[in-house]
């Protein structure tokens, strides 16, 4: 097995994260689909919740997002039930939103995203 894959990236050598402005933060909500804005100053996030059909795609779908998360060095905040979970993405090194959520958010997206027919 690769190891390296499972290293997260190596942010030491990319510019720090920058808080985003409220006018970015709305530019980025609206490329997102079913994401919403929540909180307000510090602990403002975007968050959207997942559905499924069991626990076990529930619990697959958290896995998954755990690889993207570790990959990425970001980590969201997740509410885990039976069929669904809330998956809520903030940087708290910047105080509030960067690129990062909308980034991981995209991804979130991405793995439960229908394959093109």
């Amino acid at each position: 097995m690769n190891q390296s894959m499972f290293k997260p990236k190596d942010w030491k050598n990319l510019p720090p994260r920058k808080a985003l402005s409220a006018t970015e933060i709305v530019s980025g909500l609206a490329k997102l689909d079913g994401w919403k804005l929540t909180g307000d100053g510090a602990n403002v996030a975007i968050e959207k919740t997942f559905t499924f059909a069991n626990y076990f795609e529930t619990i697959a779908f958290v896995n998954a997002l755990a690889f993207v998360a570790h990959t990425q060095d970001h980590h969201p905040d997740l509410s885990v039930h039976y069929n669904r979970c809330v998956v809520r993405f903030n940087t708290h090194d910047v105080g509030g939103l960067s690129v990062t959520d909308f980034d991981c958010a995209r991804q979130a997206d991405a793995l439960v995203a229908s394959p093109a027919a």
